[in-house]
């Protein structure tokens, strides 16, 4: 199943000081995440500001080597994620032909951005990308735990090491 989404944001991750592109559910609540390229987040947002610049920049031209050719961008896919990378489709519309064309999501959602293509995400890749979220969140959550354990460890070891043995009211 596929579900139509729409560009909510393009941020800076502050963990990975990488942009990260956010897509979002046009009839719900889901949002995914992809964190891109610089120069693919300067022309995702480019667009989405409005900013127009003296010469076609790459996704601009390759519009305009779409429309000159008559060749019609129906919609974009994000159709899989793999080994922690997005997938993504281009569907060309050629004189009523279809035609996917494999990109990187980034590129995609650009090209979609300038002719107005819908925006799909494949329902397995939401769930793809929610698990491995639970996963990362779990593994942090691990790792601060251990962190805290290791803390632990050392205050006891410290307040062992500065117990008198003449303070147990029990010996052996």
């Amino acid at each position: 199943m596929k579900i139509k989404m729409k560009i909510q944001a393009v941020a800076m991750d502050p963990v990975t000081n990488s942009p990260v592109m956010i897509l979002k559910e046009e009839e719900g609540e889901r949002g995914l995440p992809i964190w891109i390229g610089l120069l693919e987040a300067t022309a995702i947002a480019s667009k989405l500001e409005n900013i127009q610049f003296p010469r076609p920049m790459t996704h601009d031209l390759m519009k305009n080597i779409l429309d000159q050719l008559g060749i019609k961008i129906s919609r974009i896919e994000i159709c899989d994620l793999r080994d922690n990378t997005y997938y993504a489709l281009i569907t060309l519309d050629i004189d009523g032909r279809e035609i996917q064309v494999d990109a990187r999501p980034s590129d995609a959602v650009a090209l979609a951005l300038r002719t107005g293509a819908e925006i799909y995400v494949h329902e397995e890749v939401l769930a793809k990308s929610q698990a491995l979220a639970e996963e990362a969140q779990k593994k942090g959550e691990e790792a601060a735990a251990t962190a805290a354990g290791e803390k632990d460890k050392e205050k006891l070891k410290d307040l062992l090491e500065r117990l008198d043995p003449q303070a147990f009211k029990y010996k052996m």
